[in-house]
């Protein structure tokens, strides 16, 4: 009995240390103006452009933090896609509404304007931004800030970001800039795909650097603690999902992934199933050849390992699918962006007759471009549907980005 009991307590021990969470080592943006008492703030009317992960490191939300901070007058709540309390679903329009908490006014930044209008911004004094996000071009959270930042400016307001950590890194760049004619809300600045700049320090870039219609009253409000290569796991937060599709604080690195290529719909990549852009499947996929050939490329940092499954919602829903799921083994070695074209370049290759720009829905190609910066990387990999073809191209920006970028950078 006593053996049983002593057995039985150090698998207790066991699970408690294994679940238990890592020592937070940062302080995020909130926290410090907390710290400072808000100063910054005091006097002004307030507006908050913010979401479910705009928490301190107990977890309370920012609105909450402000509105009843005693020094701090909020007057209004701005909501991005998936709203200020995050209860909207992907690409659905928000409504402006009243938080029922605080009773505030909620204005939406993704409804009939993306941008704030005067009507939105009167009698502000100054814009807080408050979201985590995910370090990826194509995740709207970050042209809701910069087009909140323009309006800001339009407004003669001030604007304020509550730095957070880029969950990737501060490290990875990965992808062609944003060409004319391809800007939008997916694409909504001049800047690679996989950027390695925390919000904090983007928006300094794109306040010097031109990138805004015009030059906003800026102040960021840095962390403590937070170093370049840390990614999200390191820093000891509690991750929120920024949106219904990023669960995890790993599924910032499986976003770029997948994202750009699940814009056609053609392949399940996870989404309507329970490893969102983890993986790449199709019913017309034999799972173990698939996983064979991929990992037959020894790409740097990532193992493929075959799959079976039938999505709940979404692309190959009910349908008996066979594909891989993407195992990240280095995360510092891993070019993440390139795995999707490896995809299709091997699913081309073993089944020629299912190359995928041959067979997805034309009337999603533009999407397509939209989220790639550019129409050249369709165009290119199509001709033969090899990832070299387009490899020049996709990184010609990236030296010149990271040189310029490091003019930003607030952490070492």
């Amino acid at each position: 009995m006593k053996l049983k009991y002593i057995f039985t307590l150090a698998l207790a021990t066991l699970f408690a240390s294994t679940v238990s969470a890592q020592k937070i080592r940062i302080k995020t943006g909130i926290e410090v103006l907390k710290e400072q008492n808000f100063k910054i703030l005091k006097g002004k009317r307030v507006g908050l452009i913010t979401n479910p992960t705009g928490v301190d490191n107990n977890l309370k939300s920012t609105i909450d933090i402000l509105h009843e901070a005693k020094n701090v007058n909020l007057v209004a709540l701005f909501g991005p896609e998936h709203g200020v309390r995050g209860d909207v679903h992907a690409g659905d329009h928000v409504d402006s509404t009243n938080d029922p908490t605080t009773g505030l006014p909620v204005y939406s930044l993704y409804g009939k304007t993306r941008k704030a209008t005067p009507e939105m911004l009167k009698g502000i004094d100054v814009l807080v931004y408050d979201i985590q996000d995910i370090g990826c071009r194509s995740f709207t959270y970050i042209s809701t800030m910069g087009l909140a930042m323009e309006a800001a400016a339009e407004n003669n307001i001030e604007f304020v970001v509550l730095d957070r950590p880029n969950p990737v890194n501060g490290l990875k760049v990965e992808g062609n800039l944003t060409e004319d004619g391809f800007v939008s809300f997916v694409s909504q600045f001049k800047i690679p795909y996989v950027y390695g700049l925390t919000c904090g320090e983007l928006a300094q870039m794109l306040n010097k650097e031109n990138m805004l219609k015009k030059q906003c009253k800026l102040q960021v409000v840095k962390m403590k603690g937070w170093k370049r290569k840390m990614d999200y796991v390191q820093t000891g937060l509690q991750w929120i999902p920024s949106s219904p599709h990023i669960p995890h604080p790993h599924s910032a690195f499986f976003y770029p992934i997948s994202g750009i290529v699940g814009e056609l719909g053609y392949l399940s990549i996870g989404v309507g199933y329970t490893i969102p852009f983890q993986m790449f499947a199709a019913e017309w996929i034999n799972a173990d050849e698939f996983a064979k050939k991929m990992n037959g490329l020894n790409l740097p940092g990532v193992k493929f390992r075959p799959m079976y499954l039938k999505p709940f919602y979404a692309v190959g829903q009910g349908k008996n699918l066979q594909g891989v799921q993407v195992h990240i083994f280095d995360y510092n070695k891993v070019a993440l962006s390139e795995i999707q074209f490896y995809v299709m370049q091997v699913l081309a290759e073993l089944y020629p007759d299912k190359a995928v720009f041959n067979n997805a829905d034309e009337k999603r190609f533009n999407m397509f471009d939209k989220v790639s910066g550019s129409d050249q990387i369709r165009l290119r990999f199509a001709k033969n549907n090899k990832f070299e073809d387009i490899k020049e191209y996709w990184y010609k920006d990236v030296a010149n980005f990271k040189k310029l970028s490091q003019k930003y950078y607030l952490y070492k």
